[in-house]
């Protein structure tokens, strides 16, 4: 239920008397009261709003809310399973996981479209646009390709063409297909895009966060920090295993040294994620074994290159939130009062 938003006037809105477009509407918290200064001129924004007759998505609406909450749970969850999919799974991902690809190629889509329509706020003045043409304008100069790239709906590709490959009987088109799959597979790398996207979904969280401000800006930037890092090493421990699947695990390959050719997805996995790891954090390389190719050498290079590239990112952030903890306390400080 929308909070009532209470002043001066006699004016309300809440679901009972706005019906649905109530969730469009700013809500009275700590971040609408912060931009608009007062409850009269949160109420004042919301009558503007519902005269205006025109769909748009207010920054600090109850829809928006949930909406950002929902689309980094699918984001998360599409980042680590399309790489999970791609390197272990072999085209034998099942009826659920396609489904899965399909609703959230779908989805993404939508929301391309509802950014036309999704009022934003600006940076300096933190001010909350909702003209639908400064919106357009804004968004096809930022995040409109990406987001169209990032969205490209791979999901129906491969499912087209996994019935199709389950219904030919004839060998020599079999194998055809098998190798329309794994290139179709391959490009569907590009929904890894959709990273830049969880970026944003946590940025706007820390806008529109109904709680303590500060803290809880700082809990979405230490959750977001620790998510990329996972992603990192989950990724890089997926590369670890899709390479040697590229050239049909050579005789010198890792995975055959390490006898996990009939193993389970789980063992794979665990063991392309140690060998991440261990790469990452300079301890060894996964095993007892250097590299015993140029392909593997290089694949142990990245991770040790993204490894000192995660060390960086972790103390620039860590020593961003400890200089900004009670910012208050500090200006009060140096006032030298």
């Amino acid at each position: 239920m929308v909070e009532k938003l209470k002043g001066p006037n006699a004016g309300s809105c809440t679901t009972a008397t706005c019906g649905w477009r109530a969730l469009l509407l700013p809500q009275l918290n700590r971040q609408s009261l912060y931009v608009y200064g007062s409850e009269m001129a949160v109420e004042k924004e919301c009558m503007k709003q519902l005269q205006s007759g025109i769909f748009v998505i207010h920054p600090f609406s109850l829809m928006r809310s949930y909406y950002i909450m929902a689309m980094m749970a699918i984001t998360f969850l599409n980042l680590i399973g399309i790489p999970l999919e791609i390197a272990f799974l072999e085209g034998h991902s099942g009826l659920a996981l396609e489904g899965f690809n399909v609703f959230s190629d779908t989805l993404f889509l939508i929301d391309v479209a509802l950014n036309f329509r999704m009022g934003i706020i600006e940076e300096d003045s933190e001010e909350a646009i909702l003209d639908i043409k400064r919106i357009r304008v804004s968004y096809l100069r930022t995040w409109f390709i990406p987001d169209v790239i990032a969205a490209f709906p791979i999901g129906y590709i491969l499912l087209i063409a996994d019935l199709q490959y389950y219904n030919e009987d004839n060998p020599s088109k079999t194998k055809k297909m098998m190798r329309i799959l794994m290139f179709v597979r391959i490009l569907s790398l590009i929904r890894l895009a959709r990273v830049s996207r969880l970026v944003r979904f946590f940025n706007e969280v820390e806008k529109v966060s109904n709680a303590n401000l500060d803290v809880m800006r700082l809990f979405f930037r230490i959750l977001s920090l620790f998510m990329m890092i996972f992603l990192l090493c989950h990724w890089n421990g997926c590369i670890q295993y899709f390479v040697p699947m590229l050239e049909e695990f050579p005789q010198d390959c890792w995975v055959r040294n390490e006898k996990l050719m009939n193993a389970t997805v789980i063992v794979k996995y665990s063991w392309g994620v140690f060998r991440a790891l261990s790469q990452m954090i300079a301890l060894s390389y996964g095993s007892m074994d250097a590299p015993t190719n140029y392909v593997e050498m290089w694949i142990v290079m990245v991770s040790m290159v993204s490894g000192c590239l995660m060390y960086t990112v972790l103390v620039a952030n860590a020593t961003t939130m400890i200089a900004n903890v009670d910012p208050a306390s500090k200006e009060y400080k140096s006032k030298g009062v």
